[in-house]
């Protein structure tokens, strides 16, 4: 009977502790298609085009591997958790987003013509391509 209540207990605090999704910043305007994938040992390998239409973004989040990305049109605007850190990346442009919660950004689109990306995600087997991320108060 005790392990059970235990068990009932440590659920209700788990469930408690977990982020909501309401502070989630979901991706607007974006589509993703994958080109090409493969695991070797405990690393993915994928391949990406996405595609961020005017006004879209990529909502706050990281990745738990690294990302190596060329900008085949338009202008990506970054910005970074520390509200300070924005870069601008245009056609022909390329640019590596480090791995870790410790690296949370957005990409935006805040020009009139659609960003395309070709990005390659050196993820850890099995991982997500994103983790979503709360805003953190960034005045955009």
């Amino acid at each position: 009977m005790f392990s059970k209540i235990a068990i009932i207990g440590a659920s209700v605090i788990g469930i408690a502790l977990v982020p909501a999704s309401a502070d989630a910043t979901p991706p607007t305007g974006v589509t993703g298609t994958i080109l090409y994938q493969v695991t070797i040992g405990h690393k993915d390998y994928i391949l990406r085009e996405i595609t961020i239409q005017p006004g879209g973004s990529t909502g706050w989040h990281y990745h738990d591997g690294t990302l190596y990305a060329v900008v085949k049109a338009g202008t990506l605007t970054h910005d970074d958790a520390d509200c300070t850190t924005v870069d601008t990346y245009q056609k022909g442009d390329a640019f590596i987003e480090p791995s870790g919660a410790n690296h949370v950004h957005i990409g935006r689109n805040i020009g009139t013509t659609p960003i395309v990306l070709d990005v390659l995600y050196v993820d850890p087997a099995g991982s997500p391509l994103s983790e979503d991320a709360p805003d953190p108060g960034c005045k955009l």
